[in-house]
């Protein structure tokens, strides 16, 4: 038998302005959405302001549940539209 551990697959982004980088990851983190991660957080730098302006990528990391099948392609056909196989283990 072997088990299974899926997540739904879910990003989204974030832009913020901010005179600091400690400043921007700081405001990136308080528009997190439950259950997400920030992975990712490119910032620029317009030309002629000292603003810097942030997109951050948050992915969802909740969410996990375990499913069971008796073989790999079982397995993985039990793995819905939306969502990823993180970890398969065997009895």
């Amino acid at each position: 038998m072997l088990y299974g551990t899926i997540r739904p697959v879910e990003k989204t982004t974030t832009e913020v302005e901010a005179q600091s980088l400690e400043e921007a990851h700081a405001l990136l983190n308080a528009h997190a959405p439950a259950g997400f991660e920030l992975t990712d957080a490119p910032v620029r730098m317009a030309a002629g302001t000292a603003a810097l302006t942030a997109t951050g990528t948050f992915v969802r990391r909740d969410g996990a549940r375990d499913i069971e099948a008796a073989d790999m392609a079982a397995l993985r056909a039990q793995v819905p539209d939306g969502w990823i196989l993180l970890h398969v283990r065997s009895s």
